[in-house]
C-alpha cells in the first residue's frame, strides 16, 4: 500500500514521504494515529499545504532565536556561590542555576536548552553553550565567584 506520511514516524519516513508499507502497518498503526494517509491526488495537495505551513513556523521560530542570541551575546551572566578551598565550589553550578540567573537578567531560557557536558564545581569564568534552535547555537559567559 501507498502512503503519504503526515508526520515524521521514526525508522519508517519523514513528513510528505511517499512510501511502500504493508496494509496491516498502515491500518493498524499509521492511520489511526493520524501518521499517514494514502497516497491519492487530494491528499497530495493536502500535504503540500501542511509542510508549507510548518516551512512559516519553523522560519519564524529560526527568527525568534537568532533574536534572542544578539541578546545573549551582549550578555554576562554572575553566578554567586559558597566555595571551600582551592576554590571548589560547595555543591555544583547546574543549567537550572543558570536558567535563573538568565531570568534575573530579563531572558527566559529554559533549563533543557543550556548544555552543560558537566556540572560547575568551581569558580572561573565559563563559556556556556545555549542551543535556541536546531540551526542556532549561543555561546555566553558565566562567572562563577565567592558568595
Amino acid at each position: 500500500m501507498k502512503v503519504i506520511l503526515i508526520e515524521d514516524v521514526k525508522n519508517v519516513g519523514s513528513m510528505g514521504d511517499i512510501i511502500d508499507i504493508k496494509d496491516g502497518f498502515a491500518r493498524n498503526f499509521l492511520f489511526p494515529k493520524n501518521l499517514a494517509k494514502t497516497a491519492v491526488g487530494s491528499n497530495l495537495k493536502i500535504i503540500d499545504s501542511i509542510k508549507k505551513k510548518k516551512l512559516v513556523v519553523a522560519a519564524k521560530e529560526k527568527k525568534e532565536a537568532e533574536e534572542i542570541v544578539a541578546k545573549l551575546a551582549a550578555l554576562s551572566c554572575t553566578i554567586s556561590m559558597e566555595a571551600g578551598e582551592d576554590d571548589k565550589l560547595f555543591g555544583s553550578v547546574t543549567s537550572q542555576d543558570i536558567s535563573k540567573a538568565f531570568e534575573l537578567e530579563g531572558l527566559n531560557v529554559e533549563k533543557r536548552k543550556i548544555i552543560l557536558e558537566e556540572p560547575i564545581k568551581k569558580l572561573g569564568v565559563y563559556n556556556i553553550a545555549v542551543k535556541l534552535h536546531p540551526e542556532v547555537t549561543a555561546e555566553v559567559k558565566v562567572w562563577v565567584v565567592k558568595k
